[in-house]
Parts: C-alpha cells; sequence; structure tokens
C-alpha cells in the first residue's frame, strides 16, 4: 500500500452561534499537502512525543458509514483517513478546534464533534460549528437518543442539543441536582459532565466530577455514588454493553461493573491494576476494553481479565481511545498518538501507516 499523503488543512465554514448563520465557506481539504503534523515544534512533549507518530495526544477514534476513520486530538483537532490520504483539520471558522472529547454519527450520516469550542457538524462536505450565543462551551461528551437529540457534557454542566431547532436556540441547559457526598474532590470542576449514555431502555446516565453516577429515566433523578457501592465518585467513562450493563471508569477508584443492583468492582477485588480507568469499549467479538493509566489496557472475556502493556509492543502510559474497525483493524490512541494492534504486538502508528487492513 502506498505512504498516505500527509494534508493540512484550514476549513472555513459557518459558525451556528445564534441568529441568522453566515454563508457556509469551504474548500478542498486535499489541495495543499503538508508533510508534518500542524504546529510539532510548539507541542513537543518529552513525556509524550514519539520520533514520526501523527500526534501526541489522541482522544478519540470513530469510523463513520463512508468508511472514513476520524481521529481526535488534543491540539491539532481533528485527523481524518480517507483514500489513504490523512488530512489534518485544524481551524473551523478562523477558530482553532483544539481538543476533541466525542465523536457520533447520526442516521443521516452527518458525523457530531464535541469539542473545545462548542459542537462540530461534518455533512460530507462542510463542517459547521453550533454553540451557545456570547460562550464558550467546553464539551467533554456527548451521546444521542432515539428520537435524535444529543446530549452534551460540558464544563457548566449538561445539555440538549436540537439539530432541528432554530440557530440559537438549539442548546438548552439541563440541570442535574447534585447529590450529598462525604468528600467533594473533584478533578476539574463540580459542575462538569464528563460521561453521558443513552441506554437502549431510554435512560440516560450522566458522569459527575465528584458526585458519582445520576441516571434519568424521563421522569426523575437517581443517584449512585459510594455510599451505593460505586468504586469512586469521580466518573471518567461510561459504556452501556450487549447485556444491558453499565461498565464505569472512574478516576481514582478503577472499574465498576453494575446490573442494574449490584457493582461489581473489580479493581478492588485485586483483579485488575490501576485506578484511572477510561477507553471503555465492546468489540464486535463481545470481549470488553478499557485501559488503566500506567497499566496497559485489559481484555475481558469469559470472566477472565487478559492484560496487555509494554511487553507487547504498546509504548504508551495512556490509551484514551479503542476501535475495531469494518476491515477488522484494532485501534488503540492515547498519550504518544495512535497504535495498532496486530496480532499480539502493538505498533506505533506514523505516516507509513501500517494502514492496510
Amino acid at each position: 500500500m502506498p505512504r498516505p499523503a500527509i494534508v493540512s488543512a484550514l476549513l472555513l465554514v459557518s459558525a451556528c452561534s445564534g441568529g441568522k448563520p453566515e454563508a457556509e465557506r469551504s474548500f478542498d481539504p486535499l489541495a495543499q499537502a503538508h508533510p508534518q503534523p500542524p504546529d510539532t515544534t510548539p507541542y513537543q512533549d518529552p513525556l509524550f512525543y514519539i520520533e514520526g507518530q501523527l500526534c501526541q495526544h489522541l482522544r478519540r477514534i470513530h469510523q463513520d458509514s463512508r468508511g472514513d476513520l476520524w481521529f481526535g486530538t488534543n491540539v491539532y483537532g481533528l485527523m481524518r483517513y480517507h483514500n489513504d490520504s490523512l488530512v489534518y483539520v485544524e481551524e473551523v471558522d478562523g477558530q482553532r478546534i483544539g481538543r476533541i472529547t466525542g465523536i457520533l454519527e447520526d442516521e443521516a450520516g452527518n458525523v457530531w464533534f464535541a469539542s473545545y469550542g462548542g459542537l462540530l457538524k461534518w455533512d460530507g462536505h462542510t463542517f459547521t460549528r453550533h454553540t451557545r450565543e456570547g460562550e464558550v462551551l467546553e464539551l467533554w461528551c456527548l451521546a444521542m437518543d432515539r428520537e435524535g437529540t444529543i446530549w452534551v457534557g460540558a464544563t457548566d454542566g449538561a445539555y440538549r442539543f436540537d439539530p432541528s431547532a432554530a440557530y440559537g436556540n438549539a442548546f438548552k441547559p439541563f440541570p442535574i441536582p447534585k447529590v450529598a457526598v462525604p468528600d467533594t474532590t473533584s478533578v476539574y470542576g463540580r459542575d462538569r459532565i464528563t460521561a453521558v449514555r443513552v441506554a437502549r431502555n431510554g435512560d440516560l446516565w450522566f458522569g459527575t466530577d465528584g458526585f458519582g453516577l445520576c441516571r434519568y429515566d424521563g421522569e426523575g433523578f437517581t443517584h449512585y455514588t459510594m455510599a451505593e457501592g460505586l468504586c469512586d465518585n469521580v466518573v471518567n467513562e461510561l459504556m452501556e454493553d450487549e447485556a444491558g450493563d453499565l461498565w464505569i471508569g472512574t478516576y481514582y477508584g478503577g472499574v465498576s461493573r453494575f446490573d442494574g443492583s449490584t457493582f461489581v468492582n473489580y479493581t478492588q477485588q485485586g483483579r485488575v491494576q490501576g485506578v484511572e480507568v477510561g477507553a471503555l469499549y465492546q468489540a464486535p467479538d463481545g470481549a470488553i476494553w478499557f485501559a488503566a493509566e500506567n497499566h496497559g489496557v485489559y481484555r475481558f472475556a469469559n470472566d477472565t481479565f487478559t492484560h496487555l502493556g509494554p511487553e507487547h509492543g504498546l509504548n504508551t502510559n495512556g490509551v484514551l481511545s479503542i476501535h475495531t474497525d469494518r476491515e477488522g483493524r484494532e485501534w488503540f490512541g492515547g498519550w504518544g498518538g495512535l497504535f495498532r494492534k496486530l496480532g499480539p504486538r502493538f505498533l506505533s502508528v506514523t505516516r507509513e501507516g501500517p494502514w492496510a487492513p
């Protein structure tokens, strides 16, 4: 397979922040070749820099219905792998994209991204930015319900976003009551919503920064904290598996599994190591994957945990996202960039790949 072209793109599009939007503007992101990731030198960090890597911090991985692979980074915005070319999308409407914390696709094929500056929508041709008038929405997560409403978690709380609403009226605050906890330690802010998931039964699950889990069933809120058996009150990520169990990765307590009535805390049981857990993912074969900072990744199948780390070539202390694409390629993103699992080994992905299925 030929070496993919590396392209840097500054896409100019409409910004939807209340009032009537400007006309959409765009240009072909493949028109200008760039030999390296944008702004490499100012962001070199000796803790995370790997020579030849595509970026230093990769947060999210998603393959859309067109087959394109999207990679959300901390400082480079977005990377898109399309037709053997890697495109860097640095800006939308003259503003840097910055950190990408969530990616999903709706039924119409639009790809949505949670970013530091609000929601971004890619319709296959152009990007559109959605935010609240006069505000900068610092988003941490997103999920879509059956009606097409997008639920987002931000530094200042939860929001409900209606894509069909008039510009300026799409974002509505969704206040989540706080529950009393003995220790109100938070990592970033007491109002931050760290994770949101829509369960198969339609319930909404919210992870908080210091107040545990909150479930909304359409009528009321139910809270779950360490007092109810959760391993920690600072939630990192949430994932519902095929059986309907909720997996919770936390910041200080490891990983929990909740079947609707009982929490099983695998870290506290000593079955896995590492207290800061994220990158929760269920692979097509049904196995559950997650990462523990400084302790590699774990694969859970048949009630057995398998640990994979530096001895298998995983040259990073922090995996933030795991994804298996339709071609069966297993991707792992995090500190140090992008990695791919080939058989029992992990390889650092550079401009030369490996990309081929």
